[in-house]
């Protein structure tokens, strides 16, 4: 069977003192108590500055049990530049290097944004960085519905690249949530909440200020099972963070799949006061 990680988008985040640290936590202190729970972490911190390798590495050492996917920065996904990026690329690659040798490197996440369309450009570029990047385990985040076609995923499968599934209001604009399995190692799920009324038009905060029902993740349970058949790893993470839902349904998620014996969860899952 497939190994199932579930975690949470972030865990740095200061209004979860309280529904998830206890009040007096040091935010230094903050990643060693998220491990207590969890063994992954989605790392997005990555997405708005350029992280290093001491921080990475630093990181790993105060939670070492801990498993780590991170998001590719803002400049590989939609601050491209074309004079620049090999180089962006290559500090990237340089960064995450420590948590690759010390075997902690889940994937990396290349998330790209609505504007970033199925044209000939695009995907030249998406080629070239795919290959830059190939010494790692990717799975790509599209928010543009146009990369959803048979041409596209037939390229990842050759690369044995996972397509991010996604689970987020259907409205319009937004891509459509698909299962669909296009590599042997890994499978990425994504979880941003259902918050239809507030998607578009709203700050951030509002938009993942979603907190899942025990109904709605029990009928996500089979969209897990159907990657743990011939899939090496099954990477789970909620992003509705506010409040520290994320937590809340994390947790609730695993108690449904262990439950339901969807596969053996490793990592310790403790309750929380919500």
């Amino acid at each position: 069977m497939s190994t199932v990680l579930i975690g949470t988008s972030g865990y740095s985040y200061t209004e979860w003192i309280g529904p998830v640290y206890t009040q007096g936590t040091r935010r230094e202190d903050f990643l060693a108590h998220y491990a207590q729970l969890f063994p992954t972490v989605e790392l997005n911190f990555s997405y708005y500055r350029m992280p290093e390798a001491t921080q990475l590495a630093a990181m790993h050492k105060s939670a070492p049990s801990l498993q780590f996917s991170i998001k590719a920065h803002q400049s590989l996904t939609h601050t491209i530049d074309p004079a620049s990026w090999r180089e962006q690329a290559l500090l990237f690659s340089h960064a995450i290097e420590p948590l690759a040798h010390n075997q902690v490197l889940s994937a990396v996440l290349l998330q790209f944004p609505y504007s970033f369309h199925y044209e000939i450009a695009e995907r030249k570029y998406l080629d070239s960085l795919l290959k830059a990047l190939a010494p790692f385990p990717l799975a790509i985040e599209f928010r543009n519905s146009s990369w959803y076609n048979n041409r596209t995923l037939d390229s990842l499968r050759q690369r044995n690249i996972a397509l991010a599934s996604l689970d987020m209001p259907s409205v319009k604009g937004n891509p459509p949530m698909m299962d669909v399995k296009t590599s042997n190692s890994l499978a990425y799920i994504r979880l941003h909440g259902r918050n239809e009324e507030t998607w578009w038009g709203s700050d951030r905060a509002s938009r993942y200020d979603y907190l899942y029902s025990a109904k709605e993740l029990a009928s996500l349970l089979g969209r897990i099972q159907s990657f743990t058949t011939h899939t090496q790893k099954v990477l789970i993470y909620f992003n509705n963070h506010r409040r520290g839902q994320a937590v809340a349904n994390a947790l609730m998620l695993y108690q449904l799949a262990v439950g339901g014996k969807v596969c053996d969860l490793p990592g310790q899952a403790s309750s929380i006061s919500m």
